[in-house]
């Protein structure tokens, strides 16, 4: 408990100049080729040219600013583990300042180029500038304007991605805080019934409902492994167990599934107690919850089927736990995750799609 509080809060302490991207990622490196591809556009029709010398003036921009788009590129991704440790202002100065020194660097080059003896004559010689300070001033402004738009740019999508994941981090603490009163009342009845019987088997139950509190209850953190996440749904299958007996039966086929999947938590545990309150109590009969796990190309997935709620509709909890299910793995795995419910003849089927991802000790 005491491993996971920490890793929890050093998680939520970390310095909020995160949000500038990962520079050394390849799809950085491309952004940043596409920026600077469009700022060559914009520069250059905003001169006065012909057709001829549009295209001209565009291809020499382009080299130009392709040479101080990478150069920034790679300082930023040395730089990157320090940018990280700063504050939200001094990142982003941090930033500017590379960008513009850069930028200085390189026009200072070109124009040293374009004066040295061997570039002075010739056509070649007028593909360089001609004025020192207003050259270099006139860029460094251009990177100056450019850099802070993109940086605002990544502050803002920062700010709304963490403002979802504030409210999704609430529905899961009001989803970790929810265990329905009669649930837990007809446990405790249950378990008071089982002390004069059979105190072995209530002993038991009483261990498995503080595990389930505890997994439900306590501050954990925001993934755990697929393992943990099907122990914690077993744990409270055992416990409906004791209070429907022979009405309730759960069968497992997961043993395909990778145990070291990350999940976020809460998962499983959510849709069987949907599918048991759901499904099955209702049901004077009882009936069959199956759990299904398969792993293929790299994605895992999990199927819940329970018999088809009695009525049109069912209740309000379910889709609030769906819902809650499907944000949590798009803000983990993006677009790669997937959740599908709805009913098929009389079945309820709810289908989870994710890629695997194992924990940094197993990779």
């Amino acid at each position: 408990m005491s491993g996971r509080g920490i890793a929890g809060s050093s998680a939520e302490a970390r310095p909020p100049s995160h949000y500038l991207p990962d520079f050394c990622a390849g799809r950085t490196v491309l952004g940043v080729v596409l920026i600077v591809e469009l700022t060559a556009l914009v520069v250059t029709l905003g001169r006065d040219a012909s057709a001829v010398a549009f295209w001209t003036d565009l291809a020499r921009t382009s080299f130009f600013l392709i040479w101080i788009g990478l150069a920034g590129q790679g300082a930023l991704c040395l730089a990157r583990r320090r940018l990280e440790a700063l504050s939200v202002a001094a990142g982003a100065a941090a930033v500017l300042g590379i960008v513009c020194a850069i930028v200085a660097l390189v026009s200072e080059a070109a124009y040293r180029l374009g004066t040295s003896a061997a570039w002075t004559g010739g056509e070649l010689g007028s593909l360089f500038p001609r004025e020192h300070f207003a050259f270099i001033a006139r860029n460094v402004a251009i990177a100056f304007i450019v850099t802070a738009l993109a940086l605002r740019y990544f502050y803002v999508m920062h700010e709304w991605r963490r403002n979802i994941e504030m409210q999704s981090r609430a529905r899961v603490h009001a989803l970790q805080a929810r265990i329905r009163p009669h649930f837990l009342f007809n446990s405790m009845n249950t378990i008071a019934a089982l002390t004069r019987s059979n105190p072995a088997r209530a002993e038991q139950a009483v261990q498995d409902l503080a595990d389930l509190f505890r997994a439900s209850l306590a501050e954990q953190r925001g993934q755990i492994t697929l393992a943990e996440e099907i122990d914690i749904a077993r744990t409270y299958e055992r416990i409906e167990l004791l209070r429907l007996g022979e009405r309730l039966r759960v069968e497992w086929r997961v043993q395909g599934v990778p145990p070291r999947a990350r999940v976020p938590s809460l998962m499983i545990q959510p849709l069987l107690e949907n599918a048991i309150y759901h499904g099955i109590e209702p049901r004077s009969g009882g009936g069959t919850v199956t759990v299904t796990g398969e792993y293929a190309n790299g994605l895992v997935t999990i199927v819940v089927r329970n018999p088809a709620p009695e009525g049109p509709v069912p209740r309000d909890g379910n889709r609030l736990a769906l819902a809650n299910i499907r944000e949590r793995l798009a803000l983990m795995y993006g677009a790669r995750a997937a959740v599908k419910a709805g009913r098929f003849d009389d079945e309820y089927i709810v289908t989870l799609r994710f890629p695997h991802e194992a924990e940094d000790a197993d990779r």
